[in-house]
């Protein structure tokens, strides 16, 4: 494990279930602020419902007390958010107005840009945030990915899962 980092990925399900909801942005604080103080200072989300949000949420909130992180969103395509509620369309235009950086991969949805996006992520990073409990789909993709590119791989669910015994 290399204990000097510089970026984060995230990578977790758009569905949190209710036993985790509460307690994930906690164990989710925990954790980056460890990263942090190994020298994080880029984390980069999907701009996905679910976790890629309340982790992109966390990052905008610790950058108050850590101004040197950046938050940084790679995207899939420009009309991602198409077909969601109107209340986390709301919530994704405020992430991406306040993220230090961004970019989009394609201009609309083609088969293939969530998976291009995934890898994006990983590329580059030292670190991938996980929040993983299903062993198929694009998150477990992602972790699969990152752990063959070398990356270290941190699986929130598996704390939360110490964290309610």
């Amino acid at each position: 494990m290399n204990l000097e980092i510089k970026t984060v990925c995230f990578t977790g399900h758009r569905d949190i279930p209710r036993a985790h909801a509460y307690a994930l942005p906690r164990v989710l604080e925990r954790e980056l602020l460890s990263l942090i103080e190994r020298g994080a200072t880029v984390f980069r989300a999907g701009g996905a419902v679910g976790f890629d949000t309340v982790a992109a949420l966390k990052v905008l909130e610790l950058k108050e007390d850590y101004p040197q992180i950046e938050l940084e969103l790679i995207l899939p395509c420009r009309n991602q958010t198409e077909r969601w509620p109107e209340a986390e369309i709301r919530t994704y235009e405020y992430v991406l107005a306040r993220a230090d950086r961004h970019e989009i991969l394609f201009d609309r949805y083609v088969q293939g840009c969530m998976q291009e996006r995934n890898r994006r992520l990983v590329q580059g990073s030292d670190v991938c945030l996980a929040y993983c409990y299903k062993n198929r789909g694009g998150t477990a993709f992602t972790m699969a990915h990152a752990i063959k590119q070398g990356l270290e791989v941190v699986n929130l669910y598996d704390a939360l899962s110490e964290d309610l015994c």
